[in-house]
C-alpha cells in the first residue's frame, strides 16, 4: 500500500508539473512582447501572433490529442509532446524572423496540446475518487496557482537579463527532467474501446477557429465593415457548423455532443469560457499595459503582476470556504462575478497613473479567477466516464485557450481601435506632427516599441509623443476592460439560469456518467 501511495505522489508531481510547465510557458512570454517586437521592429498584430499562433494551434490540436491519448496511450502522448514542445522551444529561442518565431510558436501549441491532456488524464486515471481524487486535483490546483504567480516576474528577470530567447531555451532542460520521470513512473493507459481518430472533425475546427482569429486580428488594419474581415468570418462560422454536423454523424466523435443536453454541463464549460476570457486573457494584455502605461522595465512589470497572481493562489481557498456554504453553480456565478468587478474597476482607474488603484482591481479579478480555476475543471470531469478522460480534458482546455485566443482576437482589437482613436485626439498630435509619423507607428507603439518608432523625431516632440502615446493605451486597456467586465456578468447571468434550469430537471445520466446531485 506504502509502495503504491508513493508511486501515485511520483506519477501526480510528474503530470502536475508537466502541465505547470505549459501555464509557465503561455503566460511568461507576455512580458518579454515588448522586446521581442523591438528585436524584430514588429507591430501590434505581430506581436499578437506570437500569442496567437501558440494559443490557435494549442486549442486546435486539444480535442484530436485529447483523442489520441485515450486511443494510443496517456505515456506515449506525453512523452511525444514533450518532444515536440522541447524541439520547437529551440526553434523559438533560435528563431531568426518574427514569421519563423510564429510557425515555432504554433509548433510548440501542438507539442503544448498533446502534453496537457495526456497529462490531464493521466491524474484522472490514476486518482479515481473519494478523498484521494480530490486531494490530487488540489494539489494540480496549487501547482497552476504557483506556476501563474511566478511566471511574470520569471518572464521579466530572463528577459532583462538573459534577453527574451532564453525563456524558451531554458525549457529544453526542464522538458529532459519530465521526460525522464515520466518514464520511469507513469503507467501507460488507454481507453480499449476507443474508436478511430477523427480527421475530419479536427481538421474543421483547427481551420475554422485559425480562420477567425485571423480575421479579428487583422480587423484594425483591413476594416470590421470590409469583405475580407467579413469573408474570413464567414468562412469560420461555415467550417463550425461542418464540425458540429461532423460531431453529430460519427459514431465515434471527439466531443460528445449529448453532454451538452445537460444544463450543468453546459454552466460548466459557460463558466470556464468567461474564466479564460475576461481573466486569463489579462496575462497577455496587463504586461503591455504595465510597460506602455507605466513605462515600467520587464522586470517592473513583472513585479507588478503579482497582486494580479498572488489572488489567483488565494482563489482557491476562498472558493474553498464559500463551498460550505452555496453550491458549486453558485460558486461559479460568484466568481465570475468577481472578474467582472475587477475589471470593471481597473478600467475606471486605468488612466488615473496610480498603481495602487490598478492593483485593487487586479486582485479583485485575481480571486474570481483563483475560484474558478480548479472548479470549472472538476465540474466537467464530473460528467464524463473514466474511460474517456481523455475527451474529458480536451474539451476543458480546449474551451479555456479558445476563450483565450479568441479574447486576444477581441479585446486586442477594441484596445488598438480606441488606442488610436485616442491618440489622434490627443493636443499634442498636431497635424504637423501627424504628418511626420510612418504610417506603421501607431502599431509598433502598441506592440511597445515606442522608442524606435520615434527615433528619427527631435527630443522634444519624442517625450511628448511618448506622453500621448502612455495615456493613449491606457484609454485602450480600459476599453478593452470594459468590454471584459460586461461579458463576465453576462455569463454570470447564463450560469445561473441553466443552474435553476438544471434544478427544474430531472438527474440525467449521460454516457454512463452520473451528474453531481448537490443543489444548485
Amino acid at each position: 500500500m506504502s509502495e503504491h501511495r508513493d508511486s501515485a505522489r511520483y506519477i501526480l508531481a510528474t503530470a502536475s508539473a508537466t502541465c505547470a510547465l505549459i501555464v509557465l510557458d503561455t503566460n511568461v512570454v507576455a512580458v518579454s512582447l515588448p522586446s521581442i517586437a523591438r528585436t524584430f521592429q514588429a507591430s501590434f498584430a505581430d506581436v499578437e501572433w506570437v500569442v496567437s499562433a501558440y494559443m490557435v494551434a494549442f486549442a486546435s490540436c486539444l480535442l484530436p490529442a485529447g483523442g489520441l491519448a485515450d486511443r494510443f496511450g496517456r505515456k506515449r502522448m506525453l512523452l511525444l509532446g514533450l518532444a515536440v514542445f522541447f524541439l520547437a522551444s529551440l526553434g523559438c529561442g533560435l528563431a531568426p524572423s518574427a514569421a519563423l518565431l510564429d510557425l515555432a510558436r504554433a509548433a510548440k501549441g501542438v507539442g503544448a496540446a498533446m502534453l496537457l491532456t495526456a497529462a490531464l488524464a493521466v491524474i484522472a486515471n490514476t486518482f479515481h475518487e473519494g478523498p484521494e481524487r480530490i486531494r490530487a486535483w488540489a494539489v494540480w490546483g496549487t501547482c497552476m496557482g504557483l506556476a501563474t504567480t511566478v511566471a511574470p516576474l520569471v518572464g521579466g528577470v530572463i528577459t532583462q537579463w538573459l534577453g527574451w530567447r532564453w525563456i524558451f531555451l531554458l525549457n529544453l532542460p526542464v522538458c529532459a527532467v519530465l521526460a525522464a520521470s515520466a518514464s520511469r513512473f507513469i503507467k501507460e493507459s488507454r481507453n480499449p474501446a476507443a474508436g478511430p481518430i477523427d480527421a475530419a472533425g479536427s481538421a474543421l475546427f483547427g481551420l475554422a477557429l485559425a480562420l477567425g482569429i485571423w480575421a479579428l486580428i487583422e480587423a484594425p488594419a483591413a476594416g470590421w465593415a470590409s469583405w475580407l474581415t467579413g469573408a474570413r468570418l464567414s468562412a469560420a462560422a461555415l467550417l463550425l457548423v461542418g464540425f458540429i454536423q461532423v460531431q453529430r454523424l460519427r459514431a465515434h466523435a471527439m466531443v460528445d455532443l449529448a453532454l451538452f443536453r445537460q444544463p450543468r454541463f453546459v454552466a460548466a464549460v459557460l463558466a470556464m469560457f468567461g474564466y479564460a476570457a475576461c481573466a486569463q486573457v489579462m496575462m497577455t494584455f496587463l504586461p503591455l499595459y504595465l510597460q506602455n502605461a507605466f513605462g515600467l522595465s520587464a522586470i517592473a512589470a513583472g513585479l507588478g503582476m503579482l497582486p494580479f497572481a498572488l489572488a489567483m493562489v488565494a482563489g482557491p481557498y476562498l472558493g474553498a470556504a464559500l463551498a460550505r456554504q452555496v453550491s458549486s453553480m453558485t460558486l461559479l456565478s460568484a466568481g465570475l462575478l468577481l472578474i467582472g468587478a475587477g475589471n470593471l474597476l481597473t478600467a475606471r482607474v486605468a488612466g488615473a497613473a496610480s498603481y495602487g488603484l490598478v492593483a485593487l482591481g487586479m486582485v479583485t479579478t485575481g480571486l474570481g479567477a483563483g475560484l474558478l480555476n480548479g472548479d470549472t475543471q472538476k465540474a466537467i470531469m464530473a460528467y464524463v466516464p473514466r474511460n474517456r478522460t481523455g475527451m474529458a480534458s480536451g474539451i476543458s482546455t480546449t474551451t479555456r485557450f479558445t476563450a483565450i485566443v479568441t479574447s486576444v482576437g477581441v479585446l486586442g482589437a477594441v484596445l488598438a481601435a480606441r488606442t488610436k482613436a485616442a491618440f489622434y485626439a490627443r493636443p499634442e498630435v498636431t497635424p504637423a506632427i501627424r504628418r511626420t509619423l510612418d504610417t506603421d507607428f501607431l502599431s509598433r507603439v502598441l506592440a511597445g516599441d515606442i522608442a524606435q518608432a520615434s527615433l528619427h523625431l527631435p527630443p522634444a516632440v519624442r517625450a511628448s509623443l511618448a506622453g500621448a502615446a502612455h495615456a493613449s493605451f491606457a484609454s485602450g486597456f480600459a476599453a478593452a476592460l470594459y468590454l471584459a467586465a460586461a461579458a463576465a456578468a453576462m455569463i454570470a447571468v447564463a450560469v445561473r439560469w441553466l443552474a435553476n434550469r438544471a434544478s427544474e430537471e430531472a438527474p440525467a445520466h449521460v454516457s454512463g456518467c452520473t451528474p453531481s446531485r448537490e443543489p444548485s
